[in-house]
Formats: structure tokens, sequence, C-alpha cells
């Protein structure tokens, strides 16, 4: 059975975009990967639909940072849902080769991941389970420290986010996946593995 999801999704292609529609019940919009940069007509549209709210979803590459940055510049803040796939190694069934980092995109993710990972938003749901603040990261050691960034990067593989998150997209990520006392026990476990 499909999530349904009220909230339109955006992601950067049509092999995204199919690949979701197998598992939600939805608006799916792509971006046409980079074109979204120069396309008036698209960001127009995209800036209307997001009246409600948006969910982003783009690959966990560079290049996705690169379309999730834009598109965080250009829609209102306050409507905006970031989606955070893992940074699995991987290529593509479609593909010849793996893309240039190597990653799993969107496409590539199972469908077990994409139902966790879209199922807070199913049936008009986009509360957060929790509240975490950057200052709470500062006092787990995970921003402003000496080890911060090294100690954030295993808190992201234990919660199959991207290691390049900022701190405020890590606290909104974590708080939408998993409770407090989880996160918790995911920082207790990536200090464990210093």
């Amino acid at each position: 059975m499909k999530l349904k999801i009220k909230t339109p999704v955006i992601v950067e292609g049509k092999y995204d975009k199919i690949r979701l529609l197998s598992y939600i019940d939805g608006t799916v919009i792509t971006t046409d990967g980079f074109r979204i940069f120069n396309d008036e007509e698209k960001r127009k549209y995209l800036k209307r639909v997001c009246d409600n709210g948006v969910i982003i979803v783009t690959d966990s590459d560079g290049a996705g940072a690169l379309i999730r940055g834009h598109l965080n510049g250009i829609l209102p803040q306050d409507k905006i849902y970031n989606v955070y796939i893992p940074q699995i190694k991987g290529k593509e069934k479609r593909k010849k080769e793996k893309s240039a980092e190597g990653l799993l995109g969107v496409e590539g993710m199972d469908g077990e991941t994409i139902i966790r990972l879209l199922s807070p938003y199913a049936d008009g749901g986009v509360e957060a389970k929790c509240t975490l603040t950057r200052a709470e990261l500062y006092a787990h050691g995970l921003s402003g420290g000496e080890n911060s960034a090294a100690l954030r990067k295993k808190l992201c593989r234990l919660a199959d986010l991207p290691e390049n998150l900022s701190a405020k997209a890590l606290c909104d990520a974590l708080c939408r996946l998993y409770e407090k006392e989880e996160i918790s026990g995911l920082i207790d476990k990536a200090k464990e593995e210093e």
C-alpha cells in the first residue's frame, strides 16, 4: 500500500519521480536537474505550489546539495521540509557506471528507505517528532569543538543521513526521523566509536 502524501515532493529527475511514485500516492515534481537554475517558469511554478509546503528530496551528492541549496534559497523557508537520503555506495541499475561520487541517488533507494523517510509526511503529517537545538548539538560536542565534524559524520552515518549536513539541517532531519531518546542513543553510539 502506498503512502498518501498531500504535500508536493520535489526531486531532481524523472527517474527519481518514477521511483517515489512506486511507494507514494501524491504529487512529485522534478527540477530537471540543473535546469532549475535557468528555468524561470519552473521556479515560478514551484513558488506557487509551495503555499502549504513542499518536501525536497535530492541525491546526497554534491549536485543534489547544490539543487537543494538553490531551492532553499528561492522558496519560503517556513514552507520547506528537507528529506535526506542516506549516503550509500553503489550504482543505479539503469546506469552503466557509478555516479561521480559513487553514491546511490533517490532512484537507487530501496522501498523500505523511501517509506521510512516519507512516512512522517503521510496523511498530512509534517510535525517533527521532537525538538533539538543547535545549542544542544554544541552541548553534546557535535558543533564548535575540536572533533565536532568527525563526531557529526559518525552520527550522520548511524542515523542514515548524508555526512555533509549543516548543524541546522542535522537538527531538523534528526527531529523528523527520531524521538529525543533515540537521538540520545545515536549520539552515545557515535561517541563510543571515538
